[in-house]
């Protein structure tokens, strides 16, 4: 039974003492941030490459099938059963082909993507990091996560995105006028 008062004690007094020291919470807008960075448009540039690439060899390949299917329902009437039998086995191998290869494409894109994106979001979270502890910060949020904000209202005194771009050598550009996700009155407005 002493332990365990002693253990409540203990429990008590730490609380206490952390509840005295002074938490500083700061915002982040990571989708602000990469977009001011020279890494942004050469990704950019790099997945919309990738992905016309792939559109067009999925193009090809269903124009391919196509034609094959037109083929074979312009002849259907005048082919033997083995014939006929064969050209539909055919048929149902390029439509799961077509299927695969629009799975594996896609696969590859969110594969290239997360290639590229990777070592920025290392740097930006290093970023975070040095300028959290540099100013005293004890929590750092994203201001949004998946399109859906995470802060309702914040500071802009609060909002560390600027100094996370000069931390990584960039110098903030006013941001571009964006429709809102929120009501005027509650979105923080970036500093020129």
């Amino acid at each position: 039974m002493r332990k365990l008062v002693l253990f409540v004690v203990l429990g008590l007094a730490s609380f206490v003492s952390q509840a005295q020291a002074p938490v500083k919470v700061g915002y982040a807008d990571v989708d602000y941030i990469f977009s001011q960075l020279p890494e942004a448009k050469q990704i950019d540039q790099e997945l919309k490459s990738l992905q016309t690439q792939l559109k067009n060899q999925m193009d090809t390949k269903t124009q391919e099938f196509q034609k094959k299917v037109a083929d074979y329902q312009a002849n259907i009437n005048t082919m033997i059963d083995a014939v006929r039998a064969n050209t539909e086995r055919e048929l149902q191998q390029l439509q799961q082909n077509l299927e695969k290869f629009q799975q594996d494409a896609q696969t590859t894109i969110q594969t290239k993507q997360t290639q590229l994106m990777d070592p920025v979001y290392k740097k930006v979270g290093k970023g975070i990091e040095d300028v959290a502890k540099e100013n005293g910060y004890s929590f750092v949020l994203n201001q949004q996560i998946g399109g859906l904000d995470v802060i309702l209202y914040g500071d802009e005194k609060m909002d560390i995105s600027d100094l996370v771009l000069k931390k990584l050598g960039v110098t903030p550009k006013p941001a571009a006028a964006a429709p809102a996700t929120t009501p005027p009155a509650t979105t923080p407005k970036k500093p020129n």
